[in-house]
């Protein structure tokens, strides 16, 4: 009698088979999967860019002008103290243009908490915020240095981009959005007017008239009247990667070996700390090693302040292309170049003035990264003069509010 060849189920070889072949489509199946995912983070990305452009337009349609990089209190007592010192009774003009607009991005809570005098603490010790129970944090906070202040310890989803893992200390709330603020990022640390000698210095207004060429300009009320290249030709905002603690030169400053005398060489080479062996060659977007007085404060990478209109933490430039390394003096608070960078491959996502979302890529043209960057001792020869088109290319004109480049190609 015949045995059933159903009831014997399957051999040692079938199953081996079936196994294997599970495995080869399992293979074939992650790398999918994997693009999948980071394609649904790059579309929240974007559609958080698309956020800012909507809280962007909704701020400068209640009060006739767009929210203000590098805003806030002064009490005057200061006594003239430098414009980067920490202070608990005032902010000293510290705020960034995101901070203005958190009511206009679903924030109002926050907001409110913000814009009125408050004595909660991140450590719950309520009523000692300035070393006594009766002197609570003043409307507008202290420097946004200061994790004690609740508001600014506080991470928005609104400013995080899901591809970036960055998350906890030394950072405060970060942000992975920063306001755009030209070709140029000379004097861009004073902008309209340095804090501490007051809005009557016209020093420091003639530098910024010439080199402060971005939709954002540090102190000044900014309109969209202003953008005469027009707002579909304007970067507004774009984004940055914050930084992990792992020496990547996109989002961590390695400091020039001249230090603060290489703020002039860096204004006329943007590209000399990739010139000068600060890179790690076989690994390009990290710094080589080096001593720890090498390199910036810890405290300072990239996107670690969503508060704070310091370079570092809120600003960009349109001179290198989107993720390229960070080049500062001695000091990312000084005349430091910083531009674009994220988590994604390939490129960043850019805030157009009109609100359209854009994806630039690394290889978009931006002219000759040697060139001088202009400013107000610029030359013909250096194509650097004030007014002059932009000679960061495509890039450079899109970052630009006045200056008549024609944009005629794709990006």
């Amino acid at each position: 009698m015949k045995r059933d060849r159903l009831s014997q189920g399957f051999t040692l070889v079938e199953l081996l088979v079936v196994i294997a072949i599970i495995g080869v489509l399992v293979g074939l199946l992650l790398p999918a999967v994997q693009a999948a995912r980071e394609a649904a983070r790059r579309m929240s990305c974007s559609n958080n860019v698309k956020q800012l452009g909507l809280g962007l337009h909704n701020y400068h349609s209640a009060y006739n002008q767009m929210p203000i990089h590098g805003v806030g209190t002064d009490d005057g007592n200061d006594n003239n103290q430098n414009w980067w010192t920490e202070y608990n009774t005032h902010n000293h003009w510290r705020l960034s243009a995101l901070v203005g607009m958190t009511p206009f991005v679903e924030q109002q809570a926050l907001w409110e908490k913000i814009s009125n005098p408050s004595s909660e603490r991140t450590d719950k010790n309520n009523g000692a915020a300035i070393g006594t129970t009766t002197n609570p944090w003043p409307a507008m906070g202290p420097t946004p240095q200061d994790i004690q202040y609740t508001p600014w310890a506080t991470e928005l989803p609104t400013l995080r981009c899901p591809s970036d893992p960055g998350t906890g200390l030394p950072a405060l709330g970060r942000t992975n959005y920063a306001s755009c603020m030209g070709d140029s990022h000379w004097r861009a640390q004073h902008g309209d007017f340095d804090p501490d000698v007051g809005p009557t210095d016209s020093g420091w207004a003639q530098e910024s008239r010439a080199a402060n060429r971005g939709m954002f300009v540090r102190h000044k009320s900014m309109k969209f009247r202003d953008v005469l290249d027009g707002l579909s030709n304007t970067i507004a905002m774009m984004e940055i990667a914050t930084d992990l603690g792992d020496r990547d030169a996109r989002t961590f400053a390695k400091k020039h070996a001249n230090g603060q005398s290489a703020q002039t060489a860096i204004r006329d080479n943007p590209s000399i700390c990739i010139e000068a062996g600060m890179i790690d060659p076989e690994r390009p977007q990290f710094w080589l090693p080096g001593a720890p007085t090498e390199f910036e404060s810890i405290s300072k990478g990239r996107g670690y302040r969503w508060a704070d209109s310091q370079n570092m933490h809120t600003m960009s430039f349109t001179i290198l292309p989107p993720n390229s390394p960070v080049c500062i003096p001695h000091d990312s608070n000084g005349p430091s170049l910083t531009t674009g960078s994220s988590r994604h491959q390939g490129g960043i996502h850019v805030l157009m003035g009109d609100g359209a979302v854009k994806f630039v890529t690394d290889s978009i043209e931006a002219g000759n990264q040697r060139n001088p960057v202009v400013h107000n001792g610029g030359t013909v020869a250096n194509k650097n003069v004030a007014g002059a088109q932009s000679p960061f290319g495509l890039w450079g004109a899109l970052g630009t509010r006045a200056s008549k480049e024609t944009i005629n190609a794709e990006f």
